[in-house]
């Protein structure tokens, strides 16, 4: 799905499936939400309490995918002439990844702060 976004920004070319691409970012969103509350409850088990910032690099971590493969379509897809295209493309796509890491993050984060509250709301002390 990547390439297919990738090509209709780099490559004008159009793309016409808006519903199917809401519907993986939906996906790659609950992935991001339930990864996180597994790996934070792994941490919780080994009595680390320091989850904060762990759960926010954990989910934002798919950004550093969507990097890459920038960096990978740009290498064999895209035919840049000048050196100035290729640093404006690599900076667009790091403000696009990072802008990405931040909403993934973000969406971690208040999971795993949801999953913490509710497991130690549960807890009973007499």
């Amino acid at each position: 799905e990547v390439f297919y976004v990738l090509s209709s920004i780099w490559l004008h070319q159009f793309y016409y499936l808006f519903g199917f691409l809401f519907l993986v970012q939906l996906i790659l969103l609950m992935t991001c939400a339930e990864i996180t509350i597994v790996l934070c409850y792994f941490q919780l088990c080994c009595e680390d309490y320091r989850w904060w910032w762990r759960a926010f690099l954990t989910s934002g971590a798919c950004s550093g995918y969507l990097f890459l493969y920038s960096i990978y379509y740009a290498a064999t897809r895209l035919q840049m002439a000048r050196a100035v295209a290729g640093v404006l493309y690599v900076g667009y796509m790091f403000i696009i990844s990072f802008s990405l890491f931040l909403v993934t993050g973000a969406i971690g984060f208040l999971a795993c702060l949801a999953f913490v509250r509710a497991i130690y709301s549960a807890i009973k002390i007499d």
